[in-house]
């Protein structure tokens, strides 16, 4: 699949998605690594982007450690890896998360309390001695003062005064997120619905950042960079949906709705204020046509294009057609 630090390892893209969609099933050698004395930590491991940076750091043979926040996701470690159960909120479980670890990448779900959980968990990692932070954060946190952008751009703020070697990645939205989003209604409805207009994303895979995510933890030539991560091509949400019904041979459309009306939808569903207040803002960043800058920078991280919209909806078309009863 790539060429990885000092190791070359090809790995079927298949096999990846296969470890991405079931972590529990994956059965990960503990390869010894070059360095014996050095520790990585995948904090989020449970999560989108953390497990699947799990999975490319214990595939690169480096010694590991994944932290969850229960026994119960603890359990789900693919075999290999070293589970360690701890809490942002938590300093003093953080302590023997971080014992012995030499690179961290840092995640935390997009809630209000991220500028508290994220900054207790650098300056954890100040008081352990850890050499290098990679920090998951946002597209826009450098030019965006408002919704979830702005709650990472404190924390990078906060990583950058702490004397701890980083690197920032930036990414933008994700192609998962068009299975998280818009599958559910396109099964049931044929379509899904937006206040985005003719706004451009430029998608990326998780896959794709968690390859560039394990590369910086590790080695230092990334160290002090800041990447934003914009994927290999800028879709409205109408070409998605062409795109959809291509692949899937289903007709998909997209049904641009008036941004009261999104809002009223998302509370009627029960969703938090704060949770539609700041979704609405993110999308407003990218209506104001912020969202669809194509630059070369991950292909030139990766080494190799980047996965398209084309080759990740062919991959999971199945997800998008009606269920039949008896399935």
């Amino acid at each position: 699949m790539r060429s990885s630090g000092g190791h070359e390892i090809v790995i079927p893209f298949g096999e990846v998605e296969k470890i991405w969609r079931n972590p529990e099933s994956a059965a990960i050698p503990a390869c010894p690594s070059e360095e014996e004395g050095k520790m990585i930590l995948i904090t989020g491991a449970s999560g989108t982007v953390g497990r699947t940076v799990l999975v490319e750091v214990a595939r690169g043979g480096e010694k590991h450690r994944a932290m969850y926040r229960s026994k119960q996701e603890a359990a789900k470690a693919p075999a290999g890896t070293e589970a360690v159960i701890a809490d942002f909120s938590d300093k003093a479980s953080l302590r023997p998360a971080l014992r012995g670890v030499e690179s961290v990448y840092l995640v935390c779900s997009p809630i209000p309390e991220l500028v508290q959980l994220e900054g207790n968990a650098v300056e954890a990692c100040e008081e352990a001695g850890v050499r290098r932070i990679v920090l998951n954060s946002a597209l826009g946190a450098g030019d965006y003062g408002k919704s979830f952008p702005s709650w990472h751009r404190k924390v990078e703020d906060k990583l950058k005064a702490a004397k701890i070697a980083h690197c920032i990645l930036r990414p933008n939205s994700f192609l998962q997120n068009v299975l998280t989003y818009y599958a559910p209604s396109i099964r049931s409805q044929g379509a899904f619905y937006g206040a985005m207009g003719n706004a451009r994303i430029s998608y990326l895979d998780v896959r794709d950042i968690a390859a560039v995510a394990a590369e910086a933890l590790r080695s230092s030539e990334h160290d002090g960079k800041t990447y934003e991560l914009n994927g290999p091509e800028a879709l409205t949400c109408a070409e998605v949906a062409e795109r959809i019904s291509r692949h899937a041979g289903i007709r998909a459309q997209y049904v641009d709705i008036p941004a009261e009306a999104q809002r009223k939808a998302m509370m009627d569903q029960g969703m938090p204020e704060w949770q539609v207040t700041a979704l609405l803002e993110l999308q407003a960043y990218y209506t104001g046509g912020r969202g669809g800058t194509l630059d070369g920078v991950l292909q030139g991280l990766l080494g190799r294009p980047p996965i398209t919209m084309d080759r990740f909806l062919e991959e999971f078309a199945g997800e998008f057609r009606r269920q039949s009863a008896s399935a």
